[in-house]
């Protein structure tokens, strides 16, 4: 396989992955993909924010998270987002110094 071959596959991995994650399993909420997987859909967007950055386009945290949800954060976290419950909390300090604490 080709290097550009490649490169259109795992952009449509990734568009299926976005999409799958924001239209079709907004009911899975961050803190239960961080605790279960180490990432969520934070992570997704701050890595296309470094991937952006890295090659001279510059762009904040918040215009990736708005590419990223397809909406700005805040509307998105008023439509789906809800309060996490201890256990949820626990597990996330957990997996969160696990996954993210060291490196960042």
């Amino acid at each position: 396989m080709d290097d550009q071959t490649r490169i259109e596959l795992e952009a449509a991995a990734f568009r299926t992955l976005r999409e799958h994650l924001m239209e079709k399993r907004t009911d899975v909420q961050n803190i239960d993909l961080m605790n279960l997987g180490g990432f969520c859909r934070n992570c997704l967007s701050r890595w296309y924010q470094e991937a952006a950055n890295e090659r001279g386009i510059e762009m904040s945290k918040d215009e990736a998270r708005e590419i990223f949800y397809g909406m700005p954060y805040d509307e998105w976290k008023d439509k789906y987002q809800t309060e996490a419950s201890a256990d949820q909390q626990q597990a996330f300090k957990k997996s969160f110094a696990e996954n993210v604490g060291e490196s960042g």
